[in-house]
């Protein structure tokens, strides 16, 4: 299939809400050495992408301007010096921006097939959420067999992949929810309890779920406030993976507390790494988890679809925060899928 010069994108024409989203037409990226041209099928909506459209999260030098963190697709094109790769190949991979359109050029690094038995729909909304939670979670944090793990926003995307991860390692995952029916999505992911924020104290459940110990790991998108109840939470040892701000980017913490308990809080972006690092995490995925999500049985996430051109409509459902799973955009070459 020869390649066009243009394709549809999503451009941020300026700061703002999701009215700002246009579709327009664009130049097919080129394919750099080392990289590899992606005929976009899906690509995943996240929490990064509206920060970027509200100005508070800028690419970082070199990367596209054009949002978009994850996609999956098949293999367009091939840069020089790429090997173990092959044109028309089922991918997904972590975009350094520019998902959001028909053509993205990602360092080989960042590729992972897409696992036996998904859809690209599916796969599309596995890289950003895997990628990071597998960078913070397991490879800083050292997640291992055993350990209880309090995932915050677990019937989102991060939280969700966090559940899973967890599970597929041999960790213990408690899922904080606001609702009944978020409750019974993340068990249905994998979460030994859950923890309704609406009606029960956090670290009051947590720790009466850990026998009064306290939990070894707890992955946060929240702040502000939180990060207090996160603490409490905590057994000795703990160790608080902050990976969003969703409820405030300062926070007033207990220091005694922390040196009591002997705590790490560490915090983690994830589009600012070097292709070096997304390849190491990319390298880790495969070994450790892409076996387990190609198993029989295994529950995908919830995903709930939208047109490329319905770009403003799943950044507002997205803000609404009353979704389960990943929100992912369809190109016409996916629709046709």
């Amino acid at each position: 299939m020869s390649l066009p010069s243009q394709m549809q994108a999503i451009v941020i024409t300026r700061p703002g809400d999701p009215s700002v989203l246009q579709v327009q037409t664009y130049p097919v990226p080129k394919c750099g050495i080392g990289e590899v041209l992606i005929r976009v099928a899906a690509a995943g909506v996240n929490g990064p992408d509206l920060a970027q459209r509200r100005g508070h999260y800028d690419p970082p030098q070199g990367a596209s301007p054009l949002p978009g963190l994850e996609v999956a697709g098949e293999i367009a094109a091939i840069g020089k010096g790429v090997t173990g790769w092959r044109e028309g190949q089922a991918v997904m991979a972590l975009c350094n921006g520019g998902g959001y359109a028909e053509y993205v050029a990602v360092p080989a690094g960042q590729l992972l097939p897409v696992p036996t038995g998904w859809s690209a729909i599916e796969a599309a909304g596995l890289p950003e959420a895997w990628f990071t939670v597998t960078q913070t979670l397991v490879m800083r944090a050292g997640l291992a067999p055993g350990m209880t793990v309090l995932v915050h926003g677990a019937a989102g995307g991060i939280g969700g992949a966090a559940i899973q991860i967890a599970t597929i390692l041999g960790a213990r995952a408690i899922g904080v929810v606001s609702s009944a029916a978020k409750a019974d999505y993340a068990r249905r992911l994998g979460a030994i309890a859950t923890i309704d924020y609406t009606k029960q104290d956090i670290a009051e459940r947590a720790l009466a779920l850990t026998e009064g110990r306290g939990v070894d790991r707890v992955v946060d998108i929240i702040g502000g406030e939180m990060a207090a109840r996160n603490i409490a939470a905590c057994a000795h040892g703990g160790h608080i993976v902050q990976v969003s701000t969703l409820g405030g980017g300062s926070a007033q913490l207990p220091l005694r507390t922390i040196m009591a308990k002997q705590l790490t809080l560490s915090g983690s972006t994830l589009r600012p790494q070097t292709p070096a690092t997304k390849a190491g995490i990319a390298a880790r995925i495969a070994a450790d988890l892409l076996p387990a999500l190609e198993a029989e049985g295994f529950m995908k996430a919830a995903v709930t679809t939208f047109k490329l051109a319905e770009v403003v409509e799943a950044h507002r459902a997205m803000e609404g925060r009353g979704h389960m799973g990943k929100m992912v955009l369809l190109t016409p070459f996916g629709a046709a899928l």
